[in-house]
C-alpha cells in the first residue's frame, strides 16, 4: 500500500484546541503539531510546515486569522488543509455566510447588508419588516449570541446601531420559530451525526444555551437535515455545522449560520478523525458507522457522562439472508461519503474586486478615492496587502485600528505613525480629487486639514509670499519644520494646481 500521508495538527495561540493526537486513534505514522503565533509569524510557520514535511494540515482557522491563512495556503500548494480554506469561507463573517448561501441557493431569511449608515437606516426606517435581527458581521468572536440583537421597531434598531456602531449593518427578517427554537445540525462526510433543538430561556429570545437556553434531541425534522446536507456538500467540508430555523407558518427550513468551527462533544471529534483517517488512508482504516438519529439515544445519557465517553462506536447491523434484498434496494440518502476537493472557485467571490462591486452598489461614491473600489472598513489583510502593496505588519496595524474605529476618509488612517509614506505612495494617483490646491487656498482652508495648525498654516503662507506660488508639491520640503513624515501627510491633502 502507498505510504500514509503525514498529518500535522494546526494550533493557534489563545485558541481552544479542537483536535488532539488522541482523536486519531491507531494512525500508524507520527502526527506532528504546528503552532501559529499571531502577527508576523507567517514565514516561520510556512518553513516549519515544510521542514516537518507535513502533507495534511488539520485544524480550524479563527475568523481573525482567515486572510493570513489564505496567503499561507498559496505558499503551501502541496499541503492539503482540512477543512479546506475555501470551505472555511463562511467562518470569517456573517456576510460570508450570506454570500455562501446565495451562491448555492440555500434558503436564508431575507438579509440586507449596508456599508453606508444612511442607506442602512433608510432601509430600516422605510422598508424593513419588523422584528429585525441585527448582527455583528465581523470580529474575533460571535459565540454565545452576544452580538445578535432583536429590534422590534425602527427606533430600537437606530439606537442599537448608534450604540454598537456595527459596520456593516447586517440585518435579517426575523423568522417566527417553530416551538420557539432553532436546530443545530452537525455533519461528517455530509452525513448528519448529531442534531438537536435549542430553545430560548425564560424571558429570552436567543436560543444559545450559554444564555439560559435548553436543548432537546427529540423529533428533529427531516427537512432540517436535508438543508444541512445540501449546505455541507456545497461547502465541500469534511465536517460542518448549521443552525437552522423552521418557520412556524410555512414549515420551511432556513439556514441561520454555518461553519466548520463549532463546539462538539469529544466523541464527535473522535468520529470526525475516524472519518478523516478513512479518507486519508484511502480505505485502510474503516469509516465510522453512525446510525441516523443515533443522537436521540445518546441524548438520554447525562451530558457529564457523555463528556467522558471517548471513542463511542456502533456495530453495523447486518440483516438476515431473507432481508438481504432490502439492503441492496434501499438507498441511504444520508450515507457518509468522501468530500470533493475544494478550490478557490468554491468561494462566492474568487477575488475581492467582484465583491467590492457589490459593496459599491450600496454606496458608489464612498470609495472613489481608494484603488479598485475597496472599502477600507471591510478590506481584509489580503486585500490591503495585494491592492495597496503594504507589508503584513502594517496591514495588521490598520486592521487593529479599524476594529475600534470606522473611517469615512482614507486620511483618517494618518493617525497611525507608520502609515505615511508607504501608504500615500500607493494612493497618489487616486487621491487627486480630494486634495486642496495650495496656491488657491486661504489660511483658513489649510487649518481645516488634519495636521496643519495655525502656526504651520502661517509658515506655509509666509513661504509663498517670499518665493511666489508653489511650482511643485515638493517645494514643501524646503520649509523649515516640515520633516519627512509631515511632508508625506501634507502631500496626501495638498496639491499644486495646473
Amino acid at each position: 500500500m502507498k505510504k500514509l500521508p503525514k498529518i500535522g495538527l494546526l494550533y493557534l495561540d489563545y485558541v481552544l484546541r479542537f483536535f488532539d493526537k488522541s482523536n486519531f486513534k491507531g494512525w500508524d505514522n507520527k502526527i506532528e503539531s504546528v503552532v501559529y503565533h499571531w502577527k508576523n509569524d507567517k514565514e516561520r510557520f510556512i518553513k516549519e510546515v515544510k521542514r516537518k514535511k507535513i502533507d495534511i494540515l488539520v485544524g480550524n482557522i479563527p475568523a481573525t486569522a482567515y486572510d493570513t491563512f489564505v496567503q499561507i495556503a498559496k505558499e503551501l500548494p502541496k499541503v492539503r488543509f482540512v477543512p479546506s480554506i475555501e470551505s472555511q469561507f463562511p467562518n470569517k463573517s456573517k456576510e460570508n455566510v450570506t454570500l455562501f448561501c446565495k451562491k448555492y441557493d440555500l434558503s436564508i431569511p431575507k438579509t440586507k447588508i449596508f456599508y453606508n449608515m444612511e442607506k442602512g437606516l433608510d432601509y430600516l426606517r422605510n422598508k424593513a419588516k419588523y422584528p429585525q435581527i441585527i448582527k455583528r458581521s465581523y470580529g474575533p468572536s460571535n459565540y454565545g449570541g452576544y452580538y445578535v440583537h432583536k429590534a422590534n421597531n425602527y427606533q430600537e434598531a437606530k439606537e442599537l446601531l448608534e450604540l454598537k456602531k456595527y459596520n456593516p449593518i447586517y440585518t435579517q427578517n426575523a423568522i417566527k420559530l417553530k416551538d420557539s427554537g432553532d436546530i443545530r445540525v452537525m455533519l461528517i462526510g455530509h452525513k448528519p451525526v448529531c442534531a438537536f433543538w435549542r430553545y430560548s430561556g425564560k424571558n429570552q429570545w436567543i436560543t444559545n444555551t450559554s444564555q439560559g437556553g435548553s436543548m432537546s434531541y427529540k423529533d428533529v425534522p427531516m427537512n432540517a437535515l436535508e438543508v444541512g446536507v445540501k449546505a455541507s456538500k456545497a461547502s465541500k467540508a469534511e465536517y460542518f455545522a448549521c443552525d437552522i430555523a423552521i418557520d412556524e407558518n410555512t414549515n420551511k427550513a432556513y439556514i441561520l449560520e454555518c461553519a466548520t468551527a463549532f463546539a462538539a462533544f469529544p466523541y464527535i471529534r473522535d468520529w470526525i478523525c475516524q472519518y478523516l483517517m478513512w479518507d486519508f488512508s484511502k480505505g485502510k482504516y474503516k469509516k465510522p458507522h453512525i446510525p441516523l438519529f443515533s443522537w436521540e439515544e445518546l441524548g438520554k445519557i447525562d451530558s457529564s457522562l457523555l463528556r467522558t465517553l471517548r471513542h463511542i462506536t456502533f456495530g453495523k447491523y447486518t440483516q438476515s439472508y431473507d432481508g438481504e434484498r432490502f439492503i441492496k434496494d434501499k438507498e441511504d440518502i444520508f450515507e457518509m461519503e468522501i468530500t470533493e476537493k475544494s478550490n478557490e472557485n468554491d468561494m462566492p467571490f474568487s477575488n475581492i474586486e467582484n465583491c467590492a462591486i457589490e459593496i459599491d452598489k450600496e454606496n458608489p461614491k464612498q470609495n472613489d478615492f481608494c484603488p479598485k473600489k475597496i472599502d477600507f472598513n471591510k478590506a481584509s489583510l489580503t486585500d490591503l496587502m495585494s491592492l495597496y502593496g503594504m507589508e503584513e505588519d502594517l496591514a495588521i496595524e490598520i486592521k487593529e485600528y479599524l476594529q475600534d474605529n470606522i473611517i469615512t476618509d482614507c486620511s483618517d488612517l494618518l493617525e497611525l505613525e507608520s502609515i505615511d509614506e508607504q501608504m500615500l505612495k500607493c494612493w497618489e494617483e487616486h487621491i487627486d480629487d480630494m486634495r486642496i490646491d495650495i496656491n488657491n487656498s486661504t489660511k483658513e482652508d489649510l487649518k481645516k486639514i488634519k495636521g496643519i495648525g495655525n502656526k504651520l498654516a502661517k509658515i506655509i503662507f509666509e513661504y509663498k509670499e517670499l518665493n511666489g506660488q508653489f511650482k511643485s508639491i515638493e517645494d514643501l520640503k524646503n520649509i523649515e519644520g516640515i520633516g519627512k513624515n509631515k511632508f508625506a501627510q501634507l502631500k496626501s491633502r495638498l496639491k499644486v494646481g495646473e
